[in-house]
């Protein structure tokens, strides 16, 4: 009997798959690292086929590590880096150029070019977003761009582009015998190209970013069966039947259903989710605003979201440029060497700056410098820049909602640092509350296949799922949080204007 779920991770610096019980607890997990490219400043790229292998190869570990066979799975479901740009050829399967990764500012030209007639928010009554080379619309104009013959081809319908979700369904469902070319409303609403309320391709938007409508996937819902995965596959016969880009599945994964519910999720970077319902909230101080989810045929739910480029991605960096630690678990030990920053403030504007600041000329800085400063204080100052740049969002989205967040439940990588969590609660002023399950962005992909193919019964069924493991509540002085986000506010400041 298909007792299970296998839930597919595809994030910025892993792949991992998960295999999911019915009480939605984990019972086996496989990760692979693919490699990061950085040909120039700003450029950032990964290689599909690379992310494809350890997609495949994660299927096949994680089904061994629980002792199951492709037939005790019930459905897959799939999670993805947002934005980041595949383009391949439809009848050999092979990338025509490297994926763009979400995080790449090389296409700031064409950003400035189609912001000329009408400025950054030209499109964000249609489409949500402001026009930046974060969206996935911008990178598809540059490969059409710098790729010989890739415009005319991809008018010929000879060529595929996708986000990572439909890369992955289209390998798994046969690739070049009959592979499935789908997205789903959530990673659509990253495009710049899908009208938010119809949730279809829009026609002047690919004109403008010239984009052929006969190369772009078809949107579906976030949950239905898509299709079948082939017999070469790992999956044989089990039936694809979720897909939602990583925040919303997060979100998901959270069982933040409901308008006025929120969830914040530290990775790579960071980004905080916070659920409108069924009407899309336009927002007034830096926001995002996005599909949430949509089930089968129902209605689609919206969200507004503050999207941060680098949070974890800077105990990265610390690691592997600085050599300031050995692996990235050392940082909340070399941070609680001491009780405070020393005055010290990383703004690791390394791409510029997202929500709520959206300032593509910022570059990272490290200011309070001393000689009293010591590598603990760079630390602690690395995972605060963590809290502080979710401070700000959760003021913007506060600014923009009907009622203020009580609440912020967290979840991803960094979530399961305590004293991080603290910080968070303190510089926020409301409760942080991490569930049990922290890894809720592939427990989304999980819910949202499930429920396609009727292994869970429905929303409440899902909430009941969900547990609290820790609650972490305020406990810093109201003037001590003001203090703190005034000297942050500062040394924000410094970052703007240096690229």
């Amino acid at each position: 009997m298909a007792d299970h779920i296998l839930a597919l991770d595809q994030g910025t610096t892993s792949t991992r798959a998960i295999v999911f019980d019915r009480a939605g607890r984990i019972l086996a997990t496989a990760q692979r690292e693919h490699q990061q490219f950085f040909p120039q400043p700003g450029w950032v790229e990964h290689d599909p086929m690379e992310i494809w292998r350890n997609a495949r190869n994660c299927i096949g570990l994680v089904l061994a590590d629980a002792q199951l066979a492709p037939t005790d799975i019930a459905a897959v479901g799939i999670t993805n880096q947002r934005e980041t740009t595949i383009c391949w050829d439809r009848k050999t399967g092979e990338p025509v150029h490297p994926a763009i990764v979400w995080q790449d500012t090389r296409t700031q030209d064409i950003v400035d070019q189609i912001a000329q007639d009408g400025g950054v928010d030209r499109f964000r009554e249609r489409t949500g977003l402001p026009l930046n080379a974060y969206f996935t619309a911008t990178k598809i104009a540059w490969i059409f761009e710098h790729v010989e013959g890739a415009h005319e081809r991809a008018k010929a319908g000879e060529l595929c582009i996708g986000t990572v979700d439909s890369w992955l369904t289209w390998q798994l469902t046969g690739g070049t015998n009959g592979g499935v070319h789908i997205t789903d409303v959530t990673n659509a609403s990253r495009s710049l190209l899908m009208r938010l309320e119809s949730c279809e391709w829009d026609a002047q938007l690919l004109e403008v970013f010239g984009v052929p409508r006969a190369c772009l996937p078809e949107i579906r819902s976030s949950s239905e069966v898509y299709g079948r995965c082939s017999a070469r596959s790992p999956l044989p016969g089990v039936p694809v039947a979720g897909i939602l880009g990583d925040q919303q599945a997060a979100t998901f994964g959270q069982a933040a259903f409901g308008e006025g519910e929120a969830k914040n999720t530290y990775g790579t970077g960071s980004f905080l989710v916070y659920g409108t319902g069924t009407t899309p909230v336009l927002s007034d101080h830096g926001l995002l605003t996005t599909v949430a989810y949509r089930l089968g045929n129902g209605p689609t739910h919206y969200a507004l979201e503050g999207s941060i480029a680098v949070t974890g991605a800077l105990v990265q960096w610390l690691r592997d440029n600085l050599g300031l630690i050995s692996s990235s678990a050392e940082i909340e030990q070399l941070a609680s060497t001491v009780s405070d920053n020393g005055g010290c403030y990383i703004v690791p504007a390394f791409s510029g700056l997202y929500a709520p600041w959206w300032r593509p000329d910022a570059r990272g800085v490290i200011v309070g410098l001393t000689s009293y400063v010591n590598k603990g204080h760079i630390a602690r100052a690395a995972l605060e820049s963590t809290a502080f740049q979710s401070a700000d969002v959760l003021d913007a989205c506060n600014a923009d909602a009907p009622e203020p967040l009580t609440e912020l439940r967290v979840d991803g990588g960094m979530a399961v640092n305590d004293s991080l969590m603290q910080f968070q609660a303190d510089v926020l002023g409301v409760p942080v509350v991490r569930p049990v399950v922290t890894e809720t962005t592939a427990l989304g992909a999980a819910f949202a296949a499930g429920l396609a193919v009727g292994f869970w019964a429905d929303l409440d069924d899902l909430r009941s799922l969900w547990r609290e493991d820790r609650r972490f509540v305020p406990s810093m002085s109201s003037d001590e949080r003001e203090r703190l986000r005034g000297q942050w506010s500062r040394a924000v400041s410094r970052s703007f204007d240096l690229a």
